[in-house]
C-alpha cells in the first residue's frame, strides 16, 4: 500500500464522522479502563467512517495502544499488576497476538462473529450472579505449575483473539482471571489492562508491516482514548469493587446483545 494512504487527512472525514470518532474514542477509553469492550463503540465508528475492515481494525489497535498504556500504568503505579508475577501471561499474549493478527489477514471471521456474541453472554452471566468482594480474593495466586500452564494458555489464546478480532477482549481477560485465578475484581483488572496493551502493541506492529494502519485518525482517537482511560482507570482504583462490577456486568451484557444482533440478524 502507498505510504501516503496511511495518512489521510483527518480534514477529509465529515465533521460529524469526526465527532463521532472522538466521542467513542473517548467512551471506549473509559469502558476499556474499567472492563474492557471499548473496541465495540470504536471498530465500528472507524467503518462508519469508510475506512476498509482491515485498515478499520490496524487504526482501531493504534488508537487502543494509547488507552491501554494509560489503564496498565495506573493500575501498575498502584501495585496492582506486578510484571516479575505475570511474565509468562506476557510472553503468551504477545506470541499469541501476532499468530492471530497474521491469521485475519487470511481467514474470514464470520464463525467467530457468530459464537463470539455467546462467549460475551456466558461473561455477562458470571459477572452477574457471581459477586467477588475485594476482602475475600485480595491476593495473587499461588506460585505452582498450574498457574504456569493456566498463564500460558490463557495468554496465548486471549492474544491470538486481540490480534484476530479484538472487541471484548478487555472483558474476557477480567472475567476469565475470576475463574482462573480467583482474584477480587481490582487485581483482575489490573491483570486485564496490562495485557490488552501487549497484544495492542504486538498487533499494532504486525498491521503497520501488513500497510493497515491509517495514522492521522488514529492518532486523533488515541488522543481521546488516552484521556478516557486516564478517568476510568483512576475512577477503577477509587472506588474499587463496587464501581467496576456493575459497569463490568453492564458493558459484557450489551457487547452480547449487540454481537448477537449483528451476527444472527
Amino acid at each position: 500500500m502507498d505510504v501516503v494512504n496511511w495518512f489521510m487527512s483527518v480534514s477529509d472525514l465529515p465533521a460529524s464522522i469526526l465527532v463521532l470518532l472522538i466521542i467513542c474514542a473517548f467512551l471506549a477509553g473509559f469502558i476499556d479502563a474499567v472492563a474492557g469492550g471499548g473496541g465495540l463503540l470504536t471498530v465500528p465508528a472507524l467503518l462508519a467512517s469508510g475506512l476498509p475492515p482491515h485498515m478499520a481494525l490496524g487504526t482501531n489497535k493504534l488508537a487502543a495502544t494509547f488507552g491501554s498504556i494509560t489503564a496498565s500504568y495506573a493500575f501498575y503505579k498502584k501495585n496492582l499488576f506486578s510484571p516479575s508475577f505475570w511474565k509468562l501471561s506476557l510472553i503468551a499474549t504477545a506470541v499469541g497476538a501476532a499468530a492471530g493478527t497474521l491469521m485475519v489477514s487470511l481467514i474470514d471471521a464470520t464463525i467467530l462473529n457468530k459464537i463470539l456474541p455467546v462467549l460475551i453472554g456466558f461473561s455477562a452471566l458470571y459477572a452477574l450472579f457471581n459477586p467477588v468482594k475485594a476482602k475475600d480474593n485480595n491476593e495473587l495466586p499461588a506460585s505452582c505449575s498450574a498457574l504456569k500452564y493456566k498463564q500460558v494458555s490463557q495468554g496465548f489464546s486471549l492474544g491470538f483473539y486481540d490480534g484476530f478480532a479484538g472487541p471484548g477482549t478487555g472483558a474476557f481477560w477480567t472475567v476469565s482471571n475470576l475463574i482462573l485465578y480467583k482474584m477480587n475484581l481490582l487485581l483482575s483488572s489490573g491483570v486485564a489492562r496490562a495485557m490488552n496493551f501487549v497484544s495492542n502493541v504486538v498487533s499494532l506492529v504486525t498491521f503497520i508491516v501488513l500497510g493497515h494502519v491509517n495514522f492521522a485518525v488514529g492518532l486523533v482517537m488515541g488522543g481521546f482514548l488516552m484521556l478516557g482511560a486516564y478517568s476510568g482507570a483512576h475512577s477503577a482504583i477509587r472506588f474499587g469493587n463496587k464501581f467496576i462490577r456493575p459497569v463490568f456486568t453492564l458493558v459484557v451484557s450489551v457487547m452480547a446483545v449487540k454481537l448477537a444482533y449483528d451476527a444472527w440478524f
